[in-house]
């Protein structure tokens, strides 16, 4: 199965916008629509933003700040993984492993010397995930309470993969 990040545009929106986290997930990541709203509000964060598919198939949408100027506590970065979503539907498949695959290949290549991230940290959220694919916490928490997580660039995820 080949996993692409695409472009969203007016053909595949609706599909994109219809995905969604399983019961129970959403206090981790904001809906696609309400990160879409959020990328529209904060155009100073630089929101970078793509579907995730499976073959021809919508699993999940993702996006970061490219590149910008960190302004805390408010905008982190350059490089920072605002968003990973995937659908429930879809989840346990190894999508998630491969989109940071990808973004971590790609920002690299754009110079990046590192990802940042961050997590709600409570009990089901997405800690062990990130930690798994070599994301360290940096010591801060951002305004929310969110943890923030630095993943050193580049990235070998050999062995990695989420069970």
């Amino acid at each position: 199965m080949v996993v692409a990040l695409r472009e969203i545009t007016d053909g595949n929106r609706d599909s994109i916008l219809a995905l969604c986290v399983a019961p129970g997930q959403e206090r981790f990541v904001s809906t696609v629509r309400g990160s879409l709203r959020e990328a529209a509000e904060y155009p100073h964060a630089k929101p970078w933003y793509r579907a995730v598919y499976a073959d021809d198939e919508p699993v999940g949408f993702v996006m970061l700040s490219w590149n910008v100027e960190p302004q805390p506590p408010e905008i982190h970065g350059p490089w920072f993984l605002w968003k990973l979503l995937v659908d429930e539907r879809h989840q346990g498949r190894g999508y998630g492993f491969e989109v940071v695959r990808q973004i971590a290949e790609l920002v690299a290549t754009e110079g990046a010397t590192e990802l940042l991230t961050s997590y709600v940290p409570e009990d089901g959220g997405p800690a062990g995930f990130y930690a798994r694919l070599g994301f360290v916490p940096t010591g801060e928490l951002d305004p929310d309470g969110e943890v923030l997580m630095r993943l050193a660039l580049p990235w070998t995820p050999a062995g990695r993969l989420p069970a």
